[in-house]
């Protein structure tokens, strides 16, 4: 279909004949751009979180060069623009500090130009929410096409994933069972080509989530990114962007209530990342989409885990697109889902559904033979968590999901590092690890230490798993008991600031229930003792972000973020 010029958005800079329009012509012919590419085109912008700082990202620019011949080809205009750029292993202190920065610094970008449409570069974790939730908050047409996962690791024959066993070696590290020699052979075979990690941690979660909610191409989330095919997939999606301003297909015609149902059911069933809860309620946020920790808990409650992935099975991502990637997930779950919905690349969710095929069920496991009976999130509340919290019983001990154990308590990151090894800690097996202060306002920015690491003198014992809680994150390559989210947060003066050392604490996540066996009494008396931490930053980002940021429950966005504000530049 032909464009309208008129109805272009773009058209307001560059289909003024005289005065501003010769201006912002004028400056953009010095790249050798021809008269006739301001004609009417679609204007596409290449939105790229390409840096040799974000690993995961480091291909982005080969990448953006098919999603550019795509745009060409559909009859477009691609312009590349770079946003800052999020990597999980360097950034510090989390990258989550600044998933919110990066939203602002696509929504503006988008907003301040003469764009029509985005295609959304993304790969490592943080990136991929923070570009939807900023494209969200403009909503012009948008896809996503994501970096795709590394190639699998490999020592002799045993599969190595990313995150997952550096955990594992750590661990026995700790109990002295692995040696520098181990460290460095697994430290080179993991990693062993471009893209994001291999597990089906947050980067993997969210590049399904977003095929999932119908804004990326299917097999987005699975096809390795050094395989053409993850080329490929770049360039129909720039000849689609293109399609997508011609037809007027924004954002908010796709993320609706029921593609977020879908997702979380989704989530479920690959057993996904706990992350995925604050990113997809964050988005939702900015198109004013009705989602809360309550839709997790009942839509996945009854979801098995059919992917037999790290951290909640055995194989990896490459072994997952050879198995039929997300289409063939949620064929096998099609009656738990609305596959009438409208999908990014034209026509509806059910298309894919009918062309999906399962080529190796031990990877995809069938829903009579799951590889866990429970793959989605958890949300528990009593007095701990009035607000919520999360666990992923996929990747917990089950015989921990009942417990009940004596709290040790951890005042801050810094207190738990200087004491977990203390050989004086007075700490078992049966204890609960309690960290305060890592959530959203407290650390600040909700690190991902939720996964709190073992006391040596527990991993000598040959233990490997205890329950543990906090208002922190834990990694989508993580795994154990470990309870995160917890709303409000301490310094926000959740009762979790009120725990003790020795309160008795319950989990019962059958019952969805997290308790702090304390009189409410005891709980008062506490509660008047405890007072507001001061925010230590005064001034720059940290200050704005301890200030305005929301709780877990409710995605960790900025309070003045959240809503769509559209596309209109704000001054003309």
């Amino acid at each position: 279909m032909a464009s309208d010029s008129k109805r272009l958005r773009s058209q307001t800079w560059f289909g003024i004949k005289r005065g501003r329009g010769v201006g912002a012509r004028s400056f953009m012919k010095n790249q050798g751009l021809p008269h006739d590419m301001f004609e009417g085109k679609p204007v596409i912008g290449i939105c790229n979180t390409w840096s040799q700082l974000t690993p995961c990202n480091a291909h982005l620019r080969e990448l953006a060069q098919h999603v550019r011949e795509g745009v060409l080809e559909a009859g477009g205009f691609p312009l590349e623009f770079p946003v800052m750029s999020l990597g999980e292993t360097l950034m510090r202190p989390t990258t989550m500090l600044y998933r919110n920065l990066l939203a602002m610094e696509v929504e503006e970008s988008i907003r301040a130009n003469p764009l029509d449409g985005v295609v959304l570069l993304c790969g490592c974790d943080k990136t991929t929410p923070g570009l939807v939730m900023g494209a969200a908050s403009v909503d012009l047409p948008s896809i996503v096409v994501s970096g795709g996962p590394m190639l699998n690791g490999w020592s002799g024959t045993t599969r190595l994933g990313n995150g997952t066993s550096f955990f594992k070696l750590h661990a026995n590290a700790a109990a002295g069972e692995a040696s520098d020699e181990e460290y460095a052979e697994i430290e080179s075979a993991t990693s062993r080509s471009a893209g994001s990690c291999n597990t089906m941690g947050t980067a993997s979660t969210m590049a399904s989530m977003c095929e999932a909610l119908g804004v990326a191409f299917p097999q987005n989330g699975a096809t390795p990114a050094v395989d053409s095919r993850r080329r490929e997939l770049a360039r129909l999606s720039g000849r689609r962007a293109v399609d997508l301003v011609n037809e007027d297909i924004r954002l908010s015609a796709l993320l609706n209530r029921d593609a977020f149902k879908n997702a979380i059911v989704t989530n479920g069933a690959i057993g996904g990342s706990t992350n995925a809860v604050v990113h997809l309620n964050a988005i939702a946020g900015r198109l004013d989409v009705p989602l809360d920790l309550e839709d997790w808990d009942a839509l996945g409650r009854d979801i098995p885990c059919l992917v037999n992935l790290m951290p909640s099975g055995e194989y990896l991502m490459e072994d997952f697109f050879n198995a039929g990637g997300l289409p063939a997930v949620m064929a096998e779950i099609r009656d738990k889902l609305n596959a009438d919905l409208q999908v990014v690349e034209g026509g509806r969710l059910s298309q894919r559904l009918d062309q999906a095929r399962n080529r190796i069920p031990e990877v995809i496991r069938p829903i009579s033979n799951p590889v866990k009976p429970h793959g989605g999130i958890a949300v528990l509340r009593g007095n701990l968590a009035p607000n919520g919290a999360v666990i992923k019983p996929s990747a917990a001990s089950p015989d921990l999901l009942s417990h009940r154990g004596r709290a040790v308590v951890f005042k801050s990151l810094i207190d738990f590092r200087e004491r977990v090894n203390d050989p004086a800690l007075d700490i078992d097996a049966d204890c609960v690890m309690v960290l305060q202060n890592c959530g959203p306002k407290g650390n600040p920015g909700m690190p991902e230490v939720g996964n709190m690491e073992l006391p040596q003198k527990i991993l000598k014992t040959g233990v490997r798993d205890m329950v543990r809680i906090s208002d922190a994150r834990m990694s989508g390559t993580a795994f154990g008991t470990v309870v995160l989210h917890v709303a409000p947060e301490a310094s926000a003066g959740g009762t979790l600031a009120l725990v003790e050392e020795g309160d008795m604490i319950e989990l019962n996540v059958e019952e969805r229930r997290l308790h702090l066996d304390v009189p409410e009494e005891e709980l008062d008396r506490r509660r008047e003792k405890w007072r507001l931490p001061e925010n230590p930053f005064q001034s720059g980002w940290e200050k704005l972000y301890v200030d305005t940021v929301e709780q877990a429950d409710a995605g960790a966005d900025l309070d003045f973020l959240k809503g769509c504000r559209g596309s209109d530049p704000r001054y003309r």
